[in-house]
């Protein structure tokens, strides 16, 4: 695979890097990460100079990604990125970097004149030539709102002032979809919900959450499901607000999501203290000794796990010798997906191939101390 790109920077082993990056928002060391896996803040913005994506030229696209290239090598937080041109990325990687939430599923698709940055910590990625020429995100673990905006206002203000912005005195950022009209913000957080589940009470809430104004989609996105019990939710007014209103008003919703999560967590608990040992370590000895496992089904029992380990079921110690039981199963959480799978043993696997090497996986990073 041959990137284009700063020669120093010219190294497809960097996604290998990826599956152990201890820096990443995988980590689980963020507020409230037990539940609010992690916050992102996301900026659409689109160069002055150049018509919309959907109605620019492959000469046109290509200009605006050797502009973007310029530029990022002059702000610090991206000097190091890993430059892509999405052409010259194989399907395989392609699908890790979207299970790792640094790509959309738009941004696969048509891959001519796109491109990708990515620093090296996975905290920053910026889609070029999607909907917009820019789509930037700073993803942290935990619950971080304002530490992702201050990441990503920094790398806005330095880019509006390389590549100057479409700007309107009356509407804000101008964008290719109305509804980023504004502040082009849009933040959101992916909260893990078992014990909502559990008790039934989730779909009341997410019917709430909709009525106010805001957008649920699952793990990866819009258009797929609550898989693991996670929930992503995420501003769907931005026109007329600040950007401090937006992250305000998310932050406000999450709180309170958090804390009926955190009412059922103890509701579970107190009435049904047994039964929820009986789940948890069962869940645990499953994923110890399977031999075959798919999916959905280890998300299950993995969501599982990390319910028994906020609720004092399990310890770190029953998961890792190191003690760090949060950072390990956050990251099995993408682990266990296909091109994850496949990454890890570095060829093409068919389904059950892929259920076997997950099963292996999951004994191996899950095996008694």
């Amino acid at each position: 695979m041959s990137l284009s790109g700063c020669d120093a920077e010219r190294n497809p082993a960097m996604f290998d890097e990826f599956l152990s990056n201890s820096k990443s928002w995988l980590n689980g060391k963020g507020p409230s990460s037990g539940i609010v896996f992690s916050s992102r803040i996301r900026l659409a913005r689109n160069l002055a100079a150049y018509p919309f994506v959907g109605r620019a030229s492959f000469q046109q696209k290509n200009q605006i990604l050797k502009k973007i290239q310029q530029a990022h090598a002059q702000i610090p937080l991206l000097s190091r990125a890993l430059y892509l041109r999405m052409t010259e990325i194989e399907d395989v990687d392609k699908q890790f970097l979207l299970e790792r939430h640094l790509v959309s599923r738009e941004h696969l698709t048509s891959p001519r004149g796109r491109g990708l940055l990515v620093s090296r910590d996975e905290k920053i990625a910026v889609m070029i030539n999607e909907e917009d020429h820019l789509r930037m995100q700073a993803v942290t673990s935990g619950f971080n709102l304002q530490e992702c905006w201050e990441l990503l206002n920094s790398i806005d203000d330095r880019f509006s002032k390389t590549v100057g912005y479409a700007f309107s005195p009356e509407l804000g950022y101008l964008t290719a979809c109305p509804t980023n009209v504004g502040t082009g913000l849009r933040g959101s957080c992916m909260l893990h919900l078992p014990a909502l589940v559990l008790t039934k009470k989730i779909n009341k809430i997410l019917d709430l959450l909709t009525k106010i104004s805001f957008t649920i989609r699952g793990l990866f996105g819009e258009g797929t499901q609550a898989l693991g019990n996670f929930f992503q939710i995420s501003n769907q007014v931005r026109l007329g607000l600040s950007e401090r209103e937006i992250i305000e008003n998310l932050t406000g919703v999450v709180n309170q999501v958090k804390s009926q999560e955190m009412d059922a967590r103890r509701f579970l608990l107190r009435k049904y203290k047994l039964k929820m040992e009986d789940g948890v370590w069962r869940a645990l000895g499953l994923l110890r000794n399977c031999r075959l496992v798919s999916t959905q089904e280890s998300l299950e029992h993995l969501s599982m796990l990390s319910l028994g380990l906020d609720l004092g079921i399990i310890k770190d110690s029953h998961l890792c010798e190191k003690g760090k039981g949060r950072e390990l199963l956050n990251n099995l959480f993408l682990s266990v997906h296909p091109a994850h799978l496949q990454k890890i043993e570095h060829k093409v696997l068919n389904e059950k191939e892929r259920d076997s090497v997950r099963a292996d996986v999951l004994r191996e990073r899950l095996s008694p101390c």
